[in-house]
């Protein structure tokens, strides 16, 4: 055998196509077809959860109401040693009585406040039809009168469709009515049982990675927490200024009008609009035009200030979110699934940032399978805490294993 000179030059490679292909291209080239897998993977994942959402928005918004009254659990059974199911039915009562208190009292405000006659509806109208008369629009009276008439005709004409929309909204509250269900049962399991649920989805993993799922999900479980009640004191501040806005302008109800205001801040878009409607037309009907306007400004104002000043700093601080993320993720939301996706936008998002987070850290490898010795019980910040694996038994194991 011959052997080659020390000095004897590389055989060059073979020119192949990835040859003129530049790096970055081929980088690019890589994330592209991967992100394309993971999208075409998520597309039957988001069809069957759309074709569930009777069952799904349900479970989720037991989510959020469980990780609201999972801290008063904790205390009654960890400080006052109640039982669980007694803890459990005491944050139900609590949940059920303060929410029906806030509607007595709307309830309450509106028959104990003065009542408006057929004159003064009248005379608001006579108002509102000279000033659109004499505002640049020039909207005469019998304009007015002639789309009423109009609107009435056209109501005459599809009374046919206008009730099957009915029995439509018929289904759809009985469809609420199912959901409320589904979320009520769900919240009693979550608070009674919900360690061992968790613990069966972590079962579900290879074992290998199940102390990264669990991991993962306590930081989500916590994220969702801080989201609630962040959210809680959001509404709270809406209610305030509206209802502060209310009493300088000495519009009545205003008590009312806060309370409503606090109860539709927890549905995105709607309930703050709906809400704020029911504030200014109860100020035109009782205080006249500019008043109405001057309230509607304050309404305005209030949920601007909510949606772009309060909502991405504190939401975004509390949830470990940046405030662009806050905005685009509700408006992500509400776009592709409507008011449900506005709703849970901003706790899915953190919630998936703390597990990515988490489980990039590293630090689940040194952490035992969370489905063997676990505790069902929680901190008082409704944390899932695992009982640790006594030493003895993690020896016993490794010398088993060798």
């Amino acid at each position: 055998m011959i052997d080659e000179p020390a000095n004897a030059p590389e055989p060059r490679p073979r020119d192949t196509d990835a040859h003129f292909v530049s790096k970055p291209v081929r980088i690019a080239a890589a994330w592209s077809w991967r992100w394309i897998a993971i999208v075409l993977g998520a597309i039957p994942l988001v069809w069957l959860l759309g074709q569930a959402s009777i069952i799904v928005v349900p479970l989720l918004v037991a989510v959020l109401i469980t990780a609201l009254l999972v801290p008063l659990t904790n205390t009654l059974t960890r400080r006052w040693h109640w039982p669980k199911w007694l803890a459990m039915i005491a944050a139900l009562i609590a949940l059920f009585a303060g929410v029906a208190l806030l509607i007595l009292l709307v309830v309450l405000a509106f028959r104990s406040g003065d009542q408006f006659d057929v004159a003064q509806l009248e005379r608001r109208y006579r108002e509102l039809l000279q000033w659109v008369e004499a505002s640049p629009l020039h909207i005469s009276e019998e304009q007015v009168n002639q789309w009423l008439a109009e609107a009435t005709e056209w109501i005459r004409q599809n009374v046919g469709t206008l009730i099957q929309g009915t029995l439509t909204a018929g289904t759809t509250v009985a469809s609420i009515g199912a959901g409320s269900l589904v979320a009520l049962f769900a919240i009693i399991f979550y608070l009674l049982d919900g360690r061992r649920i968790w613990l069966f989805v972590v079962s579900l993993f290879p074992r290998a990675a199940r102390a990264a799922v669990d991991g993962a999900g306590e930081r989500a479980w916590i994220s969702t927490g801080h989201y609630v009640r962040v959210q809680v004191v959001v509404a709270l501040i809406d209610a305030v200024g509206i209802f502060i806005g209310a009493v300088i302008l000495g519009v009545p109800y205003s008590l009312a009008i806060g309370i409503l205001v606090f109860l539709g801040a927890f549905v995105p878009l709607v309930g703050a609009f709906a809400s704020g409607a029911v504030a200014v037309i109860i100020a035109l009907l009782a205080n006249g035009f500019w008043n109405a306007v001057i309230m509607l400004v304050i309404v305005v104002g209030v949920m601007a200030i909510e949606a772009n000043v309060l909502q991405p700093l504190i939401m975004g601080q509390a949830v470990q979110l940046h405030p662009l993320a806050v905005l685009l993720s509700v408006s992500a939301g509400s776009l592709f699934a409507g008011i449900a996706g506005a709703v849970f936008a901003v706790p899915v998002v953190a919630a998936i940032k703390a597990m990515v987070r988490y489980i990039r850290a590293g630090k689940w490898r040194d952490e035992p399978d969370p489905t063997e010795g676990l505790s069902s019980d929680a901190d008082e910040h409704g944390r899932l805490v695992p009982k640790r694996i006594p030493l003895s038994h993690l020896r016993r194991k490794k010398t088993s294993s060798t």
